[in-house]
Formats: structure tokens, C-alpha cells, sequence
């Protein structure tokens, strides 16, 4: 069998060989592709982050936002320097109730709670603007406060015993009241408007709320249309994280005997008679 394999031709090279010759081409430009797989990276940094930023950007304007809280107005529900979220959603398929803390907007209407210096350059305000829309730093015209009374609603100080009393009805503040502050240090007595409401801070004697702005349009309430969103969740610090929850206090019967629903109380009071009188003028005929 040697004799005719060698007459036939050159003696063939082992399978060891051939196994060699291979190895060495997949290998060489193997290096080669690990140059251009980390230039490709490079290249696609910034589209990546373009994309992040956008979607983030998204998310924070339709559905969720973070805000970061600068004083000491809702302590000890929420504390100085805390982050929340709130949902962009939810007053998309409810009504804001009371005892939402919510958020809104005070631009040219309330005064800020604290001062921040104006950027010295477009590319601090282009950061100060990304740290607002992330949380990381507060913003001077944002707001947050709770919902204690709801267009039509009849918000009071004090009843006898030093309690804020909404449509007659007294509301126990204990569970998130700061320690050691009354309900409220100024008395009031306020019909809050249609499309608006009435809000306070958690800790009174330091909160510029409804209140302080009694002179302004509205009686000191704020109008709907200036509401960003609910905050539902504390998400820093981490031993902090836990939801914000409506108070049960508000969850009574009484409160809602009217106040929301004013309008709908008047449209069957006028319904009624017209009904009526369209009965007699039909037995008349």
C-alpha cells in the first residue's frame, strides 16, 4: 500500500498538520476583530447614551418622574434631601384626592421656598437642567404638599378642640402631622374654587402653604392644571424607601358628603324641578 500511495503522487501531510494550518488562519484575524469590536464600541458610546437620555427623557415627562425634596415643609413624611417619585399617570383615570401629596407647579404664582443662583454659563444650566429632570438637584418652582381640601370643599381652623375641619367634619392628623406643631397657628375659614385645592405642608409651623398665600387668587388654593403628579414612593435614601400612603383620616364618609361633589349635588337639585314642571305641562295638554 506505501509502494502505490508514493507511485501515485506526493506523500500526504499528517492530519496533525492540517490541523496546525487551520488553527493558525481562524487565529490571525481574530485580533484583528478585537480592534474593531472595541472602535465599534467607541463609536456607538454616544448613540447609546443619546437613546438612554432620550427614553429617560420620555419616561420623565409622560409617566415618572423623581423629584428632590429642599426643606424641611413636609418633615417628618419627608425629610430634606430625600428623593420621591411621582406618577405623571394617575390623575389620568382618578380624581386627586385628599391626602394625595402632590406636586405642582408654582411658576408665576408662588414664591420659592428656598433660592437657587442662575446659572453662569449655557453648559451649568444644561446640567442644572438634567439634574432637575433626574431628582439629583430640587427644582426652584416645584412644589409638594398635601391635598386637604378638593374643589367646593369647606376648609376650616380650628373646631374647639384645635382641629382643621373639612365640610363640618373634623380631620385627625396625628399620624402625619410634625411632632409637636398644631394643625394650624392661623385661623382660616375657605371655600375652596371649582378646578382647585387647598394644600399644606406636613410640617406646619415652617410650611409656606395655602396659608401664607390667602391674598393671592384663589384664596392661597392652587389651581388643578398646575399638578405634575402624585408622589407614591420614597426611593432615597435606601433605609428610607417606603410608599406615601393616603392617611386614613380622610377615607371618612362625612368628608364626602359634599365638597367634590357639589356639582353634581346642584345639577340633580336643578334637575328635579325641571322635570316636574315638564310633567304638569304635559297633563295640562
Amino acid at each position: 500500500m506505501t509502494s502505490e500511495s508514493q507511485e501515485h503522487g506526493a506523500a500526504r501531510r499528517p492530519v496533525e498538520d492540517e490541523v496546525d494550518v487551520v488553527a493558525e488562519e481562524t487565529q490571525k484575524p481574530a485580533k484583528g476583530g478585537k480592534k474593531e469590536k472595541k472602535g465599534s464600541f467607541w463609536k456607538e458610546l454616544p448613540v447609546l447614551v443619546v437613546v438612554a437620555l432620550v427614553l429617560a427623557l420620555i419616561i420623565k415627562t409622560f409617566v415618572v418622574q423623581a423629584f428632590y425634596i429642599p426643606s424641611e415643609s413636609m418633615e417628618n413624611t419627608l425629610l430634606t434631601n430625600d428623593r420621591v417619585l411621582v406618577n405623571k399617570l394617575v390623575y389620568h383615570t382618578r380624581d386627586i384626592e385628599r391626602g394625595d401629596v402632590v406636586v405642582f407647579s408654582g411658576v408665576d404664582s408662588w414664591d420659592g421656598e428656598f433660592q437657587m443662583e442662575e446659572p453662569s454659563n449655557p453648559v451649568a444650566a444644561f446640567f442644572r437642567w438634567v439634574g432637575t429632570a433626574f431628582g439629583v438637584i430640587p427644582g426652584e418652582k416645584d412644589y409638594i404638599k398635601r391635598v386637604i381640601g378638593i374643589g367646593g370643599d369647606h376648609v376650616k381652623c380650628c373646631d374647639s378642640k384645635g382641629r382643621i375641619t373639612v365640610n363640618g367634619t373634623p380631620i385627625n392628623e396625628e399620624s402625619y402631622l410634625y411632632p409637636g406643631n398644631v394643625p394650624s397657628d392661623k385661623f382660616f375659614d375657605v371655600k375652596v374654587p371649582p378646578e382647585r385645592l387647598w394644600v399644606m405642608g406636613d410640617h406646619r409651623s415652617v410650611s409656606l402653604d395655602s396659608r401664607a398665600h390667602s391674598g393671592d387668587a384663589g384664596g392661597g388654593s392652587i389651581p388643578v392644571g398646575q399638578v405634575i403628579g402624585r408622589a407614591f414612593v420614597i426611593v432615597w435614601p435606601f433605609d428610607r424607601a417606603s410608599s406615601i400612603d393616603i392617611p386614613e383620616t380622610f377615607a371618612q364618609p362625612a368628608l364626602h358628603a359634599f365638597g367634590g361633589s357639589v356639582p353634581l349635588v346642584a345639577g340633580f337639585g336643578l334637575a328635579v324641578p325641571l322635570v316636574l314642571v315638564r310633567r304638569r305641562l304635559r297633563r295640562k295638554r
